[in-house]
């Protein structure tokens, strides 16, 4: 049988199931990423499971999101984490190496290989032929400890590239019309698989930017082939033993087929508030703009920064715009100074920044009330620049390029037309500036076993959650919308994320942007059994980040209705017992109320029997059919109260 990439990865680490889509398949993972905003709940469990050393061929720590040190928080809780790699075995990528996406592709990722990331767009990875897919940091940490990693066996969407990018449109551009065409539910238990001679113009990091926010279609994952282009990167990077080449067998097919012309596209842009809002940059030119921020690991590439440096070379940047740049890595940073691109974007104006996440998650660089931003980062969510009020636009550098020396939107190809300016084709170094020496490596296991964890007064264990009972009958807590992320259930950015290793503190900023009462609300009925959330489609959209389980749980939350859920929330909810919930009849949804109490007679039962379970409205005894999709092994965990407290249970059992 002819396989194609996506199919070649799974058979070659496939422990459990087959290649149905739709099945829950067992994937073995070679390769692990973890990063601070989820790293501290990361080490925690792996406290809890009494790990003695992770199984996984390599696993990091990246210390990239949260860096600011307002406080003795987030320094507390890097000594943490270097203490965790230093037990459990993990590399440590310290403060200012890096973001985790692009330094893991410089100098851990190889064709071929699995990884299981705490962070959503760990998918980048597959920009270098690799099965990479971003879930919570429990599934994370079972596969530290050597447990497969279960996801739903997808559909394989082919995607076909031909023909060249025009100038003034870059690998931004294409993820972008990828948006455009399929909003943010489009990739949606799927992997998305680009192949064709298109690919031959996209570098390594053009491909990084585009599986990255393959996260942003909602997709399992993204996958490219390993080929020349590939072992090209590598050896920049010194690298080129671990090249192997990996490409669709002849005849290979997909289960879904699309195709893009490279040279039919433009310049695109996602308006505020989601990466799925894209026009035309055309069609919305002359809208002020405030503020620019290059860099994120949505465009993480040398090239990237070296674009904009080049299209200011020698002008200004317009007095009205904030341009901040936010170097990648070290290396890249290194290279910047050394190709004069840095000295190019200092003279027109230009803040730099550390090597970071930075804006992208909130953590400074927040726009000012009213005013645009934009940037060349993945999401734009509401509220996640750390404004409750904010413009984010997401766009490629060209376009953020244009906006800097204008003070407006304005069509990066008008630069040609109406002031001169070529399009940059930057020369790049043969050699990346190779820099190990804030990796940290992992300690003989002997030595590993005498360190200690280092934890601050704002480390706290993880809460013990109790099983499902056998009938439900709680009140409605909140009701929302389509489309609600994780942001929105938990944000991040410099105020609450601090508290990420604290769970008691962290709750109470639960839903607070949606409705500041939810919290108050909800811990009245904690103690009476909990509540429940109605949700819309594509609930749990965006970040991966476990937190936005792990609070709503601590504050009774037991079950969550929706129309759909996204994929990564999805899991999480029953890895900490959680019960996910759909609609048969999504006009059901609008029937129900706030402060409604909804009754799930012999739910434990139902949902051991099949997928079907009957709610039951107090209010006028109105009835809902409802369905679940877990497996049996996810059902053992939401009876059980969560994934570690079947575990336990497991142990205890023998």
């Amino acid at each position: 049988m002819a396989f194609n990439v996506t199919q070649q990865l799974i058979s070659d680490h496939l422990v459990y199931g087959d290649l149905t889509p739709g099945e829950e398949i067992g994937l073995r993972v070679d390769q692990a990423l973890v990063q601070d905003a989820t790293g501290t709940m990361v080490m925690l469990e792996l406290e809890a499971l009494d790990l003695d050393r992770v199984r996984t061929e390599i696993a990091v720590q990246y210390i990239d999101h949260n860096l600011l040190q307002e406080d003795e928080r987030n320094p507390d809780d890097h000594a943490f984490l270097r203490s965790a790699a230093g037990r459990f075995g993990l590399w440590f990528s310290g403060p200012g190496n890096g973001v985790s996406h692009p330094t893991h592709q410089q100098r851990f990722g190889r064709p071929g290989a699995t990884m299981a990331g705490s962070d959503s767009h760990t998918c980048a990875a597959g920009a270098l032929g690799m099965l990479a897919i971003g879930v919570g940091g429990l599934d994370v940490a079972m596969a530290l400890a050597g447990e497969p990693l279960y996801v739903r066996m997808p559909q394989i969407w082919g995607v076909e590239l031909t023909g060249e990018l025009p100038d003034w449109v870059s690998a931004k551009d294409v993820v972008l019309e990828m948006l455009r065409r399929h909003g943010v539910k489009g990739g949606v238990n799927r992997i998305i698989e680009y192949h064709g001679p298109g690919l031959d113009g996209l570098t390594a990091m053009d491909r990084h930017v585009i599986a990255n926010m393959g996260a942003e279609l909602g997709a399992t994952t993204t996958v490219f082939p390993s080929d020349a282009e590939v072992r090209r990167f590598l050896a920049s990077e010194d690298r080129e033993d671990v090249w192997r080449e990996l490409v669709a067998d002849d005849g290979a097919s997909y289960d879904l087929e699309e195709h893009i012309d490279l040279s039919s596209l433009e310049p695109l842009i996602a308006k505020p508030s989601s990466p799925g809002n894209v026009v035309p940059v055309r069609e919305v030119a002359d809208e002020p703009v405030a503020q620019v921020v290059i860099g994120s690991s949505a465009n993480p590439g040398l090239r990237d920064f070296a674009v904009v440096a080049e299209t200011l070379h020698g002008r200004y940047a317009d007095p009205g715009v904030s341009v901040d740049v936010n170097p990648t890595s070290r290396e890249i940073l290194q290279d910047l100074a050394k190709g004069g691109w840095l000295f190019d974007l200092v003279s027109a104006g230009a803040r730099v920044h550390q090597s970071g996440c930075l804006g992208c998650i909130g953590m400074g660089q927040a726009p000012a009330t009213g005013r645009n931003s934009l940037r060349t980062m993945p999401r734009n969510f509401p509220g996640r620049s750390g404004s409750h009020e904010d413009s984010v636009w997401l766009c490629s550098p060209e376009t953020a390029a244009a906006a800097a020396l204008t003070g407006v939107i304005t069509d990066p190809r008008e630069l040609s037309h109406e002031q001169g300016i070529a399009y940059p084709h930057p020369k790049l170094p043969q050699r990346a500036s190779v820099n190990t020496a804030m990796l940290v490596k992992p300690l003989p296991a002997e030595q590993a076993r005498d360190v200690k964890l280092v934890k601050g007064p704002n480390i706290s264990s993880l809460p013990d959650f109790d099983a499902l009972p056998a009938d439900l009958e709680v009140p409605v807590g909140l009701i929302v919308g389509d489309d609600v992320s994780t942001d929105e259930i938990l944000p991040a950015g410099a105020k609450v994320l601090p508290y990420r290793s604290n769970i008691p503190k962290i709750s109470e900023f639960v839903y607070h942007a949606v409705d500041p009462d939810y919290v108050e609300r909800v811990t009245a009925l904690r103690e009476d059994g909990g509540h429940l959330i109605v949700g819309g489609d594509n609930y749990g959209q965006g970040s991966s980040r476990e937190h936005a389980v792990i609070a709503p749980r601590y504050l009774g939350l037991r079950a969550v209705i929706a129309k759909s859920f996204a994929r990564i929330h999805w899991q999480n909810l029953a890895n900490f017992g959680i019960l996910a919930l759909e609609f048969d009849d999504p006009g059901d949804c609008d029937d129900i109320e706030l402060g409604d109490t909804l009754m799930l007679p012999g739910l434990r039962d139902a949902i051991q029997r099949g997928n079907t379970v009957e709610a039951t409205n107090s209010r006028g005894e109105a009835s809902y059919e409802l369905r679940h999709r877990l497996s049996p092994r996810q059902v053992d965990m939401v009876l059980a109260g969560g994934r570690i407290p079947l575990l336990r249970g497991q142990i205890d059992a023998g």
